[in-house]
């Protein structure tokens, strides 16, 4: 069996790009995704379709409501940001952001990948094209990184350093598509948008959407996810 990494997934264009990757490299994928009390929760099910596409050994969903704390547009009942331009969506830590999430998703992937016997956790932060939150830049990864290496039975015996891979780090949006394509991603199955309709189908206007689509331009492809009149 290949070495196995856990690999957040959130069923978006990054971690899908990202457990490609993983795989490529050689490793087994365990998947790891949350249902945290998103709004955007279909990315949930483009999480599952993504893990079986990637071939994936295992696919978790963690249940954690952070509807209990709120403090963020996803979590709670406040308006996601619509049309915003380069420089707005450049111009500090938009109401998008949800505090602490990265830090909970990733303690919770350090626990599975030591129960698995691996340190390799594998996650799709962008420090490029992103909507400038703190817990998906270099210093953040590297400081977790080593705490996790003081935190873990394995990882103080020294059987089980950890790695936090994040391959995406320095690319940009059209970059990072152009190498899912090459690596064979079904983009038509990921979900990327904050706030989809009933059906769905990504309202093409927030942040996130607005990355994408011109992250695809940027390509010179088509984005074949939905999207909404």
């Amino acid at each position: 069996m290949s070495k196995p990494a856990v690999v957040l997934l959130s069923g978006g264009l990054d971690s899908a790009t990202v457990a490609a990757i993983a795989r490529r490299d050689g490793y087994g994928v365990f998947a790891l995704s949350f249902d945290y009390g998103q709004r955007h929760d279909v990315e949930i099910a483009a999480a599952g379709r993504v893990a079986a596409a990637a071939g994936a050994e295992r696919h978790v969903v963690v249940p954690i409501d952070l509807r209990a704390f709120g403090g963020s547009a996803l979590t709670a009942d406040i308006p996601v940001p619509k049309g915003r331009s380069e420089d707005d969506m450049a111009a500090g830590i938009p109401v998008t952001y949800v505090p602490a999430r990265n830090t909970i998703f990733l303690s919770l992937a350090l626990a599975w990948a030591e129960v698995l016997g691996t340190g390799d956790i594998f996650i799709g932060v962008n420090a490029r094209d992103y909507s400038g939150y703190p817990d998906c830049r270099a210093e953040y990864l590297a400081a977790f990184q080593a705490m996790a290496n003081l935190a873990t039975k394995g990882a103080v015996e020294g059987a089980l350093p950890v790695t936090i891979h994040s391959p995406l780090i320095d690319l940009t949006k059209a970059e990072i598509i152009a190498l899912g394509t090459g690596l064979g991603v079904d983009y038509g199955l990921t979900r990327s948008c904050y706030d989809p309709d009933s059906q769905g189908r990504a309202c093409g206007a927030c942040d996130s959407c607005l990355l994408r689509l011109r992250g695809f331009a940027e390509a010179g492809l088509s984005d074949p996810a939905p999207y909404g009149d």
